[in-house]
């Protein structure tokens, strides 16, 4: 401690006297002068970030300090239309958009404009909602289906013959071996024609 009585203020550099001393990050500052160097809030010791020698609030240091995009914002601040001008930020304009080209799209991709189409309903297939099946691409939902019972089919549930998939009880009636001795389990002796 200097001679006179106290410290001296990390903000005005006079005279700390105890009953007015604030401490943060081993400095000492009068309670009137412990304030964001950017927006003059006062601070306390829930709200203050340290960055070198400067003391701000959560949200300058945020703004100044802190990571930068979409899914960055600070709460209620979030809707906020300041970039921050006034902390010093400058911000740069994005670069107009370039579209990639893709020297080596699939063999389907090429023929149906970047995308496979799925074979029941017509549509760009996107990566999404691909699943593959009996050697091409299919929505998962509403098109991976049985074509005879419409059920929705796996990988592991999946049988195909002609480009086309059928869950394995529709394929097993309709592809599979016909004769006495081949029955589907329980449903062995019913009467189909």
């Amino acid at each position: 401690m200097p001679l006179g009585g106290g410290n001296k203020c990390g903000r005005c550099q006079k005279t700390v006297y105890f009953a007015e001393e604030v401490l943060c990050d081993g400095r000492s500052f009068h309670k009137s002068c412990f304030l964001c160097m950017a927006c003059g809030k006062n601070l306390d010791s829930t709200t203050v970030a340290v960055h070198t020698d400067e003391v701000y609030c959560k949200a300058c240091y945020g703004k100044k300090y802190g990571p930068k995009g979409y899914g960055y914002g600070q709460g209620a601040g979030t809707l906020s239309m300041d970039k921050g001008e006034s902390l010093g930020i400058k911000h740069e304009e994005p670069a107009p958009h370039r579209p990639t080209s893709n020297p080596n799209p699939s063999r389907m991709a090429q023929k149906f404009g970047g995308s496979d189409k799925c074979p029941r309903c017509g549509k760009a297939v996107y990566a999404a909602e691909k699943v593959i099946g009996a050697g091409n691409s299919w929505h998962k939902t509403g098109c991976f289906t049985c074509a005879t019972c419409n059920k929705s089919l796996e990988s592991t549930t999946l049988a195909d013959k002609d480009r086309e998939i059928y869950c394995k009880g529709c394929y097993g009636k309709h592809f599979g071996p016909k004769g006495f001795g081949y029955g589907l389990g329980a449903g062995a002796l019913s009467n189909t024609q």
